[in-house]
């Protein structure tokens, strides 16, 4: 009941942020900060550079732990491989349930995933994509499941919390075309695509894609286990395509900017009393990213 009044809210407050006497003055606030944050912005490396522009450009960048080496990638990877024999294969038996995720309890018994999304690395790369100061809005641990259910996830869609999204998307096991890889259109072809559909929001199935574009413009994500795909979700249409070898495991990282376009949208992985237990492992940074509000 408290999910089907929070859609209603939500709509509802959607409609109202895009009446023009509130949205226009909404986005010139957030093109005036986005000129003022540039000088403020962190170096990059040239390596890391790279992934924002690929992101600019494609819309999704493909890296590997290894080539990140972030210093705590050990500690996430232990904690994953304790939790993965722990996600069941259903919850709720649910005919349609097609993901299972590691619940706030599990994620607080291996903190280790969370504040890999903090770490600093990541968060300047995001905060150079982004144009503005970061929020973390935390980690999902997924086990998608392999079976025939099409829905939500696994539909075409843009996200629309803010102007740009940044994912990040850990892939736990060796992951081809037959186990669920992420896919998406590229970017110059995802603005095309929308235009056609006179698309603005939700979900779209793929028999309707077909009619405006190829499947050869799709692009899947593959990889072995320690894949990293860097999606900026907002800017392309993409799904996770159906699993049908094997289950995907997977640990997704989401950030937006702190002046997100539709705030009400986002909401952190964890409660927020968790975070509170988790913030005496915060540096200073770390805590304005996550208690942005």
């Amino acid at each position: 009941m408290k999910t089907i009044a929070t859609q209603v809210r939500n709509k509802i407050l959607k409609n109202l942020y895009e009446v023009s006497f509130i949205r226009d003055p909404a986005e010139f606030a957030y093109e005036a900060a986005l000129e003022k944050h540039k000088s403020h912005l962190p170096v990059l490396s040239s390596t890391d550079w790279a992934i924002v522009e690929t992101l600019e450009t494609e819309g999704v960048a493909v890296t590997s732990l290894e080539q990140l080496s972030i210093p705590s990638t050990p500690q996430l990877l232990q904690a994953a491989k304790k939790l993965i024999p722990k996600i069941p294969k259903a919850i709720s038996g649910d005919e349609n349930e097609f993901v299972v995720h590691a619940t706030s309890e599990q994620m607080m018994e291996y903190p280790e995933i969370f504040l890999w999304g903090l770490e600093q690395r990541l968060l300047n790369i995001a905060e150079n994509y982004l144009g503005l100061p970061v929020a973390y809005h935390g980690s999902y641990f997924r086990r998608d499941l392999a079976n025939q259910v099409e829905r939500k996830s696994r539909l075409w869609h843009m996200d629309s919390e803010d102007r740009k999204l940044f994912k990040v998307i850990v892939y736990l096991n060796d992951i081809n075309d037959e186990r669920g890889p992420f896919q998406y259109i590229p970017k110059d072809i995802t603005s095309k695509v929308a235009d056609s559909l006179k698309y603005k929001t939700g979900y779209i199935k793929d028999k309707t894609l077909q009619q405006v574009i190829s499947q050869s413009n799709y692009k899947s994500c593959t990889g072995p286990s320690g894949t990293v795909v860097i999606a900026g979700t907002a800017s392309v249409f993409h799904r996770g395509k159906i699993p049908v070898d094997s289950d995907r495991y997977s640990v997704f990282f989401d950030y937006t900017s702190r002046q997100p376009k539709f705030p009400f949208y986002c909401k952190s992985s964890l409660p927020m009393e968790d975070l509170h237990l988790l913030s005496t492992k915060f540096s200073e940074e770390q805590k304005q990213c996550v208690f942005w509000r």
